[in-house]
């Protein structure tokens, strides 16, 4: 997948919000601070111009924002969650907004969720995955700022994600916005996940 063009497409900011549109579309979820403005700028090649805010206060993402790329698909960035100081009936309300849009919305193909390669999953990453597992929707788990890792280092945070997990090591992808590593296999997973799905005759 090449990328060719990207606009802000709009933000839903509360459950049954209106959708911006009828592409399918892929979600990113993660930790705040596991570093997903970053991924999502590197990965859209909008390093000079950035299209999602990098912030230096964790939770910056308060909604769904809604990125259309090549006409072909929306990328959608959900809140994070965890380390962001905000009250907990913030965090409530963003799980419940995340929690719809994952399970009742209909437009779907599949959640990237990001996990820092430098610690352990956390127990939201427990949860995210858990969720997906139980609604069936396919996730594929990216860890950041693998430019930071030894390769030592890096074998055993792989390993031990894809335990703590409970997912397939196919699933667990490297990402480096640093580096730029991981991202042309992040975009041909992508496309993979945007095919649309056989169905029997």
């Amino acid at each position: 997948m090449k990328i060719r063009t990207v606009e802000y497409a709009g933000t839903i900011a509360a459950p049954d919000g209106p959708s911006p549109g009828t592409l399918p579309q892929v979600a990113f979820s993660g930790r705040s601070n596991v570093g997903k403005s970053s991924l999502i700028n590197t990965l859209l090649r909008r390093t000079r111009k950035k299209i999602a805010h990098v912030s230096g206060t964790p939770g910056k993402t308060q909604a769904l924002n809604f990125y259309c790329v090549n006409d072909e698909f929306f990328l959608v960035d959900l809140p994070g969650y965890g380390y962001a100081r905000v009250p907990e009936a913030t965090r409530g309300q963003w799980a419940e907004l995340i929690e719809w849009y994952l399970g009742s919305s209909g437009q779907v193909r599949g959640v990237v969720h990001l996990v820092d390669s430098r610690h352990p999953p956390t127990k939201h990453d427990h949860r995210m995955v858990e969720y997906l597992s139980e609604i069936g929707l396919p996730a594929l788990i990216v860890m950041t700022k693998v430019d930071k890792l030894k390769k030592m280092e890096r074998e055993v945070s792989f390993a031990r994600a894809t335990k703590a997990l409970g997912v397939e090591e196919a699933q667990i992808l490297p990402f480096s916005s640093k580096t730029g590593e991981g991202r042309d296999t992040l975009l041909e997973a992508l496309e993979e996940l945007l095919q649309p799905a056989e169905t029997g005759s």
